[in-house]
């Protein structure tokens, strides 16, 4: 993180406070004109530089102009009021590839200044993706979308129900065939899931010649990385390794220390991956903002074995407590949604080890008879001096690792809770690193060149928010609460989403 001067840092919050007071931020009607004018705005271009006073102008789907701009005759007007116009935010994981086909308006992204979408993420990809693109551009969003290509959907396609075992290389070569194909359907980049069956069963070897396939592409490689408790540091040296090896850029998914164990570690964690950079391995991180994260039941035991009693109860003191373990889907009993792991043993009369084992076996019943996941838990494993420090690396973008229609808080509220929590109210970040972190770091850790920051000839994708008042309202109990503060968001040059409401425009496309 670039030092700054705190008493600048100040002035600018100041300045920003004083003149978000001054106007109400509103659309000044007019007739259809070719381009947009916002005025009186604090331009934070996604650099990290100091936000600016000026004016910007949209003309088609680019931004024409930055400065100190005058009205042309006819044009629409965005009266800005002083409040802060950036980048659209750029989420680099998420999983609205499981239902942006159905929920277009993106509604739980765009209220919180997101106007790109990342999908395919830990390893499961749409496939083929030819036909993802195809679908997503006859019905676009109102977000951007960019897809990887999975790791795990690939090997589920060539070894099918035999994966509990290393693949053969005429597998390994197979899945590479597949890969090629993807990365020329427009993927940009491999995506591994290493703690999700069938990854877990992969070997190094394996992940390496994918990975190499996505380096010789001149493509990228995330990973949800091995093992984020139990084996951790092994787990970022194998990420670290394929970057060396293969010399492309390589990010961990959703950085975090997800053990007791490994609790106040993130200075190590950081030590390693600078140590890293130095050696010239592009390595980086994105990272979503809450003690708690979301997955399914077997992601705690890795030998997927929850008869074994002494695993379970490892897994449950170590890892994710039974009162921070709540259930977001459970098909054999619809009624625990909601419903804590303790409170569900308590109804059962049983220890919270048992419920979990007897909840397992149900689970996994109702999967073999319908073939579907059948279970999904938030669990809470991470403090927030580990989320501060990583948050915090130069090198760490912000995500969402939600979806458009998720149970975790973080689909609705992981942007503006770095905004508003973490720079207005903490002080940890200013107001420009976050955005940063947001906006023109994600692009590069993303290979995007035409989005993540304010210029000339850039695409128009802007959100507008007011730095005092931004904040996420999003909660356990109430995931789907909008944001506060974030008045509006345009894709390529149209408005989406304007003071609480998505509008009718559905300007998105793939970026390949």
């Amino acid at each position: 993180m670039p030092n700054r001067n705190p008493r600048t840092t100040i002035v600018t919050l100041a300045l920003l406070l004083t003149l978000s007071c001054s106007r109400e931020a509103r659309i000044v009607e007019t007739a259809p004109a070719a381009s947009v004018l916002f005025r009186n705005v604090i331009v934070v271009d996604g650099t990290g530089a100091p936000g600016v006073p000026g004016d910007l102008r949209i003309r088609g789907q680019r931004i024409e102009a930055v400065g100190l701009l005058s009205p042309e005759p006819g044009e629409a007007i965005v009266e800005g009021g002083g409040r802060v116009l950036a980048p659209g935010f750029i989420d680099s994981h998420s999983h609205a590839d499981g239902d942006i086909l159905q929920h277009r308006d993106a509604l739980a992204a765009v209220s919180q200044g997101i106007t790109t979408v990342v999908v395919g993420q830990d390893g499961g990809s749409p496939y083929p993706l030819s036909d993802f693109f195809a679908n997503f551009a006859k019905t676009p969003a109102t977000v951007n979308i960019a897809s990887y290509a999975g790791h795990n959907t690939l090997r589920d396609a060539v070894m099918g129900m035999d994966f509990r075992r290393h693949a053969t290389a005429a597998e390994v070569a197979e899945m590479q065939r597949m890969l090629r194909q993807e990365l020329a359907s427009g993927a940009i980049g491999l995506s591994s899931g290493l703690e999700y069956d069938p990854g877990i069963n992969s070997d190094p070897s394996e992940v390496l010649a994918l990975a190499q396939v996505a380096a010789d592409a001149g493509t990228r490689y995330i990973s949800h990385v091995r093992s984020e408790d139990r084996w951790f540091f092994d787990a970022i040296d194998e990420i670290i390794h394929i970057g060396r090896v293969t010399g492309m850029p390589v990010q961990i998914s959703h950085v975090k220390l997800a053990m007791k164990s490994l609790w106040g570690q993130a200075p190590q964690l950081v030590a390693k991956l600078d140590a890293a950079r130095k050696e010239d391995i592009d390595i980086s991180a994105d990272i979503y903002p809450y003690e708690y994260w979301q997955s399914n039941m077997m992601v705690l035991l890795p030998e997927r074995d929850y008869h074994d009693r002494d695993a379970v109860a490892y897994a449950l003191d170590q890892i994710a407590p039974p009162e921070g373990l709540w259930f977001t889907q459970f098909d054999a009993e619809p009624g625990y949604v909601g419903m804590t792991l303790s409170e569900i043993a308590a109804a059962r009369r049983v220890d919270p080890v048992t419920a979990f084992m007897q909840l397992a076996a149900e689970a996994e019943a109702v999967e073999q008879s319908t073939g579907q996941g059948a279970d999904s838990i938030i669990a809470t494993s991470m403090i927030e001096d580990d989320i501060r420090q990583l948050l915090g690396w130069p090198e760490t973008n912000v995500c969402t690792d939600g979806g458009l229609v998720d149970l975790h808080p973080r689909s609705h509220g992981a942007f503006t809770r770095v905004l508003g929590r973490y720079v207005r109210d903490e002080g940890l970040l200013s107001l420009e690193q976050a955005v940063h972190k947001m906006t023109g770091l994600t692009a590069r850790h993303l290979g995007f060149s035409e989005r993540g920051v304010i210029r000339e000839g850039a695409i128009a994708d802007l959100v507008l928010f007011d730095p005092a008042t931004v904040a996420d309202r999003s909660t356990p109990d109430a995931p789907d609460l909008l944001s506060a503060g974030i008045l509006s968001v345009w894709v390529a040059g149209e408005k989406v989403y304007d003071n609480g409401a998505v509008t009718d425009a559905r300007p998105g496309r793939v970026i390949r």
